[in-house]
This record gives C-alpha cells, sequence and structure tokens, in this order.
C-alpha cells in the first residue's frame, strides 16, 4: 500500500513592482528553507519571483503606475486585473495569501477576494507616519498580518489591533552589500581618471519620462566644466531597456546602460557619486558606499494634493531615522539642473565620503531584532500566520 504524499503548501503571492518583486522572491527563498517540505506557489509576480517558481498571470508591468493623476488613464485595466487576481487566488485554495507592497492594487486584491478560509498577509507596511494615518483601519480589516519593514512601523497598527511584526528590510539581502566594483572599470576600459557617475532615474516608465531629460543635463552640466572626462552608467530593468537605450543614444557623454541585475550594483559600487530616484535603490546605494544625490518629480497635480497630505520631512529612509538630510534631496521643484549639478559634483570629494560615513548607524538599524536575515523573519512571519 502507498503512502498518500503530503498536500503541498499552497502560497498566493502578489507584488505590483520590481521593488516587490525582488521581496517576494527572496521571500520565496526563504519560505522554501524553513518550510521543509513542497511548496505550491501562484499569482503575479515580475523575473525574480518567477526565478523561485512562480508563474505569473499577468506581466507584472501592468500594474507599475505611480501618481495620484498619472493612474487615471490606467483605471480599466488595473480593474482587470484585480479581477483576474482575485478569481484565481480564490480558486487556487491556497493556506495563505501574500501581498507585497503596491497598497493600491493589492488592498483591492485583498477586499476583492471577500471573507476567505485562508490567511491575508501584506508585506511592506503603508507609510501611515507619512500620511493618511487612518489607514491603519483598512489593514486592520483586509488583512491577518502585516510585515513592517522599519523598526519604528509595529505600534502605528498594534494600536489597532493588528498584529505587525517588524522583519527589517529587505534591501540588507542585496548583492549591493557584499559587490565591489574591482575590475568594473577595467572591463569596461573606463580608466581610474574618468568620474563615474551611476544615474537611475527609476523602474516606471512614468519615472524615466519626468527624470531622465534632468538627470541628462545635470551631467551635461557636470562635465561641461572642470575636473576630467565624465561617463554615466544607467541601469535599468528588463521591460524598459529599449526606452533607455534610446534615450541615452542622444545624451552628449558616454553613458552605458546596464540591464543586468549583478553587474547593476558592481556599476554602483564602481561609481564616484550617484544620482538616483528615491527608493529602495537609495539604499542600495548606500550599501555599496555610493555618494549619493536623489531626486524626484511627479506631475504638478498630485503634487499639489500629496504636499498637502505628507507629514513626512523626508522621502529617502535613511534620512528619516537620522531626521536629517544627510543624503541631499531635491524633490519636485527642487529637481532642476541648477539644484542638482554643484551638489552632484561635490560628492566625488571629501562630502561624499563624509555621508557614507554618517549613514552606517542607520543602516545597522534595518537588521531584524533576531540578527538573522530579513526575508527569514519575513518567511516566519508567514508561516506563523497558518497556527
Amino acid at each position: 500500500m502507498t503512502s498518500r504524499q503530503p498536500r503541498p503548501l499552497r502560497i498566493f503571492l502578489s507584488a505590483g513592482e520590481s521593488s516587490g518583486d525582488l521581496l517576494g522572491g527572496r521571500l520565496m527563498a526563504a519560505l522554501k528553507r524553513l518550510h521543509g517540505g513542497p511548496i505550491e506557489f501562484r499569482g503575479v509576480g515580475g523575473p525574480e519571483m518567477e526565478r523561485q517558481g512562480l508563474t505569473s498571470l499577468f506581466p507584472i508591468s501592468d500594474l507599475a503606475v505611480m501618481g495620484l493623476v498619472e493612474v487615471l488613464p490606467h483605471i480599466p485595466k488595473l480593474k482587470r486585473r484585480i479581477r483576474e487576481a482575485a478569481q484565481a487566488a480564490v480558486g487556487f485554495e491556497p493556506d495563505v495569501m501574500v501581498t507585497i507592497d503596491a497598497p493600491g492594487f493589492n488592498k483591492r486584491l485583498a477586499k476583492a477576494c471577500g471573507s476567505t478560509p485562508f490567511a491575508k498577509v501584506h508585506y511592506v507596511a503603508p507609510t501611515v507616519w507619512a500620511w493618511r494615518p487612518k489607514r491603519v483601519f483598512a489593514f486592520r480589516d483586509l488583512f491577518d498580518r502585516l510585515l513592517c519593514l522599519l523598526p519604528f512601523e509595529p505600534p502605528y497598527f498594534e494600536k489597532v489591533g493588528l498584529t505587525a511584526p517588524f522583519v527589517g528590510h529587505s534591501v540588507l539581502e542585496s548583492p549591493a552589500a557584499t559587490v565591489t566594483g574591482d575590475g568594473f572599470r577595467a572591463r569596461h576600459g573606463i580608466a581610474d581618471t574618468v568620474r563615474l557617475f551611476c544615474v537611475l532615474p527609476g523602474s516606471r516608465r512614468g519615472e524615466i519620462e519626468r527624470l531622465l531629460p534632468v538627470f541628462r543635463d545635470t551631467i551635461a552640466r557636470i562635465s561641461s566644466q572642470p575636473g576630467g572626462k565624465v561617463v554615466c552608467v544607467v541601469p535599468t530593468v528588463p521591460h524598459l531597456r529599449e526606452t533607455v537605450e534610446a534615450e541615452l543614444a542622444a545624451w552628449p557623454v558616454t553613458a552605458m546602460p546596464i540591464a543586468d541585475q549583478g553587474e547593476k550594483y558592481e556599476a554602483m559600487a564602481a561609481s564616484d557619486a550617484a544620482l538616483a530616484a528615491s527608493g529602495t535603490v537609495a539604499l542600495e546605494l548606500a550599501l555599496t558606499g555610493t555618494p549619493t544625490v536623489i531626486a524626484y518629480r511627479i506631475s504638478p497635480i498630485s503634487y499639489q494634493i500629496l504636499s498637502r497630505i505628507v507629514k513626512a520631512r523626508f522621502a529617502h529612509i535613511l534620512n528619516i531615522l537620522a531626521d536629517r538630510a544627510v543624503v541631499p534631496e531635491f524633490i519636485q521643484n527642487d529637481c532642476t539642473v541648477e539644484k542638482l549639478a554643484p551638489v552632484l559634483n561635490h560628492m566625488t570629494g571629501p562630502v561624499g565620503k563624509d555621508q557614507i560615513a554618517a549613514l552606517r548607524p542607520y543602516l545597522a538599524q534595518l537588521s531584524p531584532e533576531d540578527g538573522g536575515s530579513p526575508s527569514e523573519a519575513a518567511a516566519r512571519a508567514v508561516l506563523d500566520a497558518l497556527k
């Protein structure tokens, strides 16, 4: 008589953009290590999650829309994708559903699933400490557990009865934490005397359209001044590679697109300074020890609305932890060539080295309390939700 094989643990996942895909991929790998039995994954994700065994229901790029006004033309498609994902989740009959970041999509997905026998876990707490604090109630009503990346976040949710463990920030597991830039310049024929800038305008099409022109003009301004030859490396994501390459062809300096994720981190570490959109990439640059200036723009209407309701003084997580602008920020109307160029230029000298030293204690605050990896802390929290 043959023994019955145990039913695999079923986990439905939903990530809405590239940063969530990275989190999802690391989480899936940690779940496989910790569970000890077979796991069946289904849901929505990108290449990192697909490497861990997920076949995405539809392209993750369909969900990568940001901004209050910018999202409007995409609403019909987003509604259709929410219905598709909800039907797939309920039909899969998972043991747990894990939604990752992208609260605009994932809150609606959780609601569309209705009352379910499976646990719902959301990974990446919404920034209620920065804006719209009453969102804590919506998350409490929709999810059984919320995984927090920042050490000061749990009390905001625990006070309304939502279990919200601090699991640490998964950026600490990025190759950025261990990579070196040794060999990158030699491999690409970039002399040590050349000033190498890493330019990161974001992973969404709208970010590329708004930020790449001003980043280009900033680099052009720097290259026209004394100081030596300038070369740029511009990491990008696969679905935007052709767009970025077409834009870089017209740049006044040598600008190399980098699509390989492994080489992206080497490019960061080899660079003298970086100009980047705010977000996870700004933390990765701190890990590689690359002096950084961050800048960001959204549509004027979106900015007018957000500027009235956002409470946070800073965009960069480490600036928030430090309560001061260790990393210079140039947001919206301050995101200009005239303001960016001189500050970025100075980052290639002692000012940049001082910045990296000042950031180290705040990076340490992103580690889980047990000293393990953030993804394993998150995986344990997901498995605990099954009990």
